[in-house]
């Protein structure tokens, strides 16, 4: 039996606690949050749990293996250093930290006192994202020319991050993910225009080494609701549409043969083929994501998505959170 504790019952924070009860063979030991009210209402739908309104019994239990860090994204350093040094394992929801110093930190805490780190980077459990894997590493799509992402509503509107912060992580680790490599520049254009210095909408371009591109639209002030990602590559074009109830991937046979034309005779070069919907099984994300932080906690291997690729996000956060404050301006990523 591992024994599991959630910090934070917020909105995410419940989701959390209600995956984390169900799973055969984990036990829900503790709860945390500093509203009262909430610990009470959840105390009634989860009898068996402990609520408590500070960390500290969860750092002195003994039983307790791992913790997950559903609190603000501003105590998520604080909160995961603590956990760890109390050498539990943890589960960080994203963005990992606010600040590159803060990721580095935490990663070598983990490194010297052999923790589990893992950061709630959700889309890379999403099974329609493992076929876009392996998609790109078949070689189906041919060469990847670009990505790009729209991730927008009219929603919650946040006070204490902006829609980068809030929302990019979500499309930043999965483009890593599939392309497995880094950005070597990042530029970011943004606006406030419900609250002061609080961006309400992003334009995120990340430019690759070889010419690859990727553009991330983010935004929690939008007519529309759309969590998309379109790959576009030399061989075909695949459109994941996560708000679609079942037909979430489509596969396009379309390309062009001469990318380089100059009469209309030419332009009929281009192909089109058919559009496929590829079965795919589908399977809660979030169920398969705690899943993972278990069997890393049973087995002691590093997970999925580690602290070194909360480390890799938030180098690009903070690089496009720069670009944001030069309005545009490109800046070029180093190594480590």
């Amino acid at each position: 039996m591992i024994n599991i504790a959630v910090v934070g019952a917020g909105a995410w924070g419940k989701n959390h606690i209600r995956v984390f009860s169900q799973i055969p063979n984990v036990r829900l030991k503790y709860v945390c949050d500093r509203d009262p009210d909430k610990l009470v209402s959840l105390q009634k739908t989860y009898p068996q749990t402990k609520m408590v309104e500070g960390l500290e019994p969860i750092l002195q239990d003994s039983e307790v293996r791992g913790v997950v860090v559903a609190s603000s994204a501003l105590s998520h350093y604080s909160l995961s250093k603590e956990i760890m040094l109390a050498d539990k394992d943890v589960l960080v929801e994203k963005p990992m930290t606010l600040n590159v110093k803060d990721a580095q930190e935490m990663l070598g805490i983990a490194v010297k006192r052999k923790r589990i780190l893992m950061v709630g980077h959700l889309l890379i459990y999403h099974p329609v994202v493992d076929r876009l894997k392996e998609m790109v590493d078949s070689g189906e799509l041919g060469r990847i020319y670009y990505i790009y992402t729209q991730r927008v509503n009219l929603g919650v509107i946040r006070q204490d991050e902006n829609a980068l912060l809030s929302f990019a992580p979500h499309d930043l680790s999965v483009i890593l993910y599939l392309l497995e490599e880094e950005p070597v520049a990042v530029t970011a254009h943004g606006e406030s225009y419900i609250q002061k210095g609080i961006e309400d909408v992003v334009f995120l371009g990340l430019q690759f080494s070889d010419g690859k591109m990727a553009n991330i639209h983010l935004s929690w002030l939008d007519p529309h609701k759309l969590r998309k990602i379109t790959i576009v590559g030399s061989k075909k074009m695949v459109v994941f549409d996560d708000m679609e109830a079942s037909e979430k991937l489509k596969l396009y046979d379309k390309g062009v043969k001469n990318p380089s034309y100059d009469t209309y005779g030419e332009y009929l070069s281009l192909r089109f083929g058919d559009i496929t919907i590829p079965s795919i099984k589908m399977a809660e994300p979030l169920r398969a994501e705690a899943e993972h932080f278990i069997e890393s906690i049973e087995l002691r291997k590093e997970p999925k998505t580690s602290g070194r690729d909360g480390l890799r996000v938030v180098k690009i956060l903070m690089a496009a959170q720069e670009s944001l404050k030069k309005k545009g301006f490109p800046i070029r990523l180093g190594g480590e």
